[in-house]
């Protein structure tokens, strides 16, 4: 018998989505756009909800109504099998979709958020990164004498 495998929550209010957004942590594949938000004590599930939640967006830069649903549904089910099983608690996900997400191989489209996961430090087993330390580690640009 497969363990049960960890539930993952929604962002469904606009605040929600400015918040993640406002974090300005974000990785973009060919794929998908990701932004990620680690809870703090502003905004977090309740008692008894996932630690982990996500919202899907898709403009209509991807295309009619037929190609964003397609492109959520793709989302969807990318999350399914790679985030729920992998993605660290305590974060905020938004996932965007772009033109490409609809025509992308499936394999490409779940390698793409894998690597945005890792590159967000939201993958288990990493590091997390606490907001402040997003800001000091933008590099300097270094004059060359």
């Amino acid at each position: 018998m497969a363990p049960p495998k960890p539930k993952v929550g929604r962002l469904t209010r606009r605040p929600e989505f400015l918040a993640v957004a406002g974090a300005r942590r974000k990785w973009a594949t060919p794929g998908l756009i990701v932004q990620a938000r680690a809870h703090d004590e502003r905004q977090h599930p309740n008692a008894g909800e996932p630690a982990v939640r996500i919202g899907l967006t898709a403009s209509k830069k991807v295309g009619g109504a037929v190609e964003r649903n397609r492109a959520r549904r793709r989302l969807r089910a990318a999350l399914a099998e790679v985030l729920a099983p992998n993605a660290a608690p305590g974060h905020d996900l938004v996932l965007i979709a772009r033109a490409e997400t609809v025509r992308r191989p499936y394999a490409e489209l779940k390698a793409d958020l894998t690597q945005a996961l890792k590159r967000l430090k939201v993958w288990k087993g990493q590091k997390p990164v606490a907001a402040e330390s997003v800001q000091a580690s933008v590099p300097k640009k270094v004059d060359e004498a």
